[in-house]
């Protein structure tokens, strides 16, 4: 897929921004975003039911399309089936921070024919035939024990059934993830937030787990939230969509100093630091706007001192 030795191909965008995560974008300003980050040599690709109510997955799948089919690697996510809300007279998906009328809601599902026809749907969103890699997504939110029995057969089964290449669990919770790597039958993980240099949490038990069961890791959220995207953290940033409390944006002010003393802004040692980790095969950060995709694509070309890893550690 990516070359391990070229950290500009080994960096996916994560498409909520797209789904109108936090703000609404116009169909023009998405398709901005997708084709900046192509253009910056993306071609991972992630994306999910929950982003938007279908919205990110229907915009997505639009500008790949207009791509070569092998030239991409794209992962969805299933667990939650989007249906219709009987009782919506009005208003947006505020409950999950995406600026889209509520007229669907998420129906959790993961029997092993739940997942199969929340993969359907999602390809008929996208309007594409396959997708490389499906992800249960969020396990912990409904059932963490019924989901590793139930959802990870379904998993299994659509891999086995030839309808996905590779399956894994994404999620914030490093028990649902050390859980679901013990399994064996993963082949990734998608850790948010837990493998940042602010939240190094899945050093623990998830990343120990993934390496005696042999399942990769993509770093996804690694900006947690906004308070590592800038180069002076403040109380006004996001931190895992809430605001820090004062020993967060402590530490990550302290790191921001550190960057800066070897002339590397955070933000890019945000995106790099957990390629420092052998397991981890990918960096999936997102983009709300044109400049952001190419700032997260020079990010991972930029030259990064070996000394700084040794300080921030």
């Amino acid at each position: 897929m990516s070359d391990p030795r070229d950290p500009v191909g080994r960096l996916g965008l994560g498409a909520a921004n797209v789904g109108n995560l936090y703000r609404a974008l116009s169909d023009d300003e998405a398709q901005a975003v997708l084709q900046a980050a192509w253009d910056g040599g993306v071609r991972t690709f992630d994306t999910a039911p929950h982003y938007g109510l279908g919205l990110s997955e229907e915009r997505l799948g639009r500008f790949l399309r207009t791509k070569p089919r092998d030239d991409f690697v794209l992962s969805t996510k299933v667990g939650r089936l989007l249906r219709p809300d009987p009782s919506w007279t009005g208003g947006d998906d505020d409950a999950h921070d995406f600026v889209v009328p509520a007229r669907q809601h998420r129906v959790w599902d993961t029997s092993p024919a739940g997942l199969r026809r929340s993969l359907e749907e999602s390809l008929e969103r996208m309007g594409l035939d396959r997708v490389d890699v499906v992800y249960l997504h969020d396990p912990e939110r409904y059932d963490l024990d019924r989901t590793l029995d139930e959802g990870l057969t379904g998993l299994a089964a659509l891999r086995e059934a030839g309808l996905v290449a590779e399956v894994g669990v994404a999620s914030m919770d490093t028990a649902a993830l050390a859980a679901s790597a013990r399994t064996g039958v993963l082949d990734r993980l998608m850790v948010a937030g837990r493998w940042t240099l602010l939240d190094r949490s899945a050093a623990a038990d998830v990343l120990p787990a993934c390496r005696e069961h042999g399942v990769r890791v993509v770093a996804a959220a690694v900006f947690n939230s906004g308070l590592l995207a800038t180069e002076r953290p403040s109380g006004t940033d996001l931190f895992d969509y809430r605001a820090p409390s004062g020993d967060e944006l402590a530490r990550a002010r302290r790191l921001a100093e550190v960057c800066h003393a070897h002339g590397v802004p955070l933000p890019v040692a945000a995106l790099r630091f957990p390629l420092q980790e052998p397991l981890v095969s990918t960096v999936v950060a997102g983009a709300a706007a044109p400049e952001q995709a190419r700032a997260n694509a020079a990010a991972m070309a930029a030259e990064i001192p070996a000394a700084l890893w040794d300080d921030l550690s």
